[in-house]
């Protein structure tokens, strides 16, 4: 009966590599779009919220 010999130290880096693999991919996910994107998005959210204000009904007879 003979165990298989590990390193401790290269186990160590290889799950420490996939940790920071997954942290990485999480923050591509979570940070990674381009500045057009950002300003796309910025433009629709401003362009739906004048619409709703356009489209909001006024109460009669309040004054502000």
């Amino acid at each position: 009966m003979s165990a298989e010999i590990v390193n401790l130290r290269q186990f160590r880096k290889a799950r420490e590599r996939l940790e920071k693999e997954k942290e990485a991919e999480q923050n591509r996910l979570t940070f990674g779009r381009t500045k057009v994107e950002k300003s796309l998005t910025k433009a629709r959210n401003d362009k739906a919220e004048k619409e709703l204000d356009q489209s909001r009904l006024e109460k009669p007879g309040k004054d502000d």
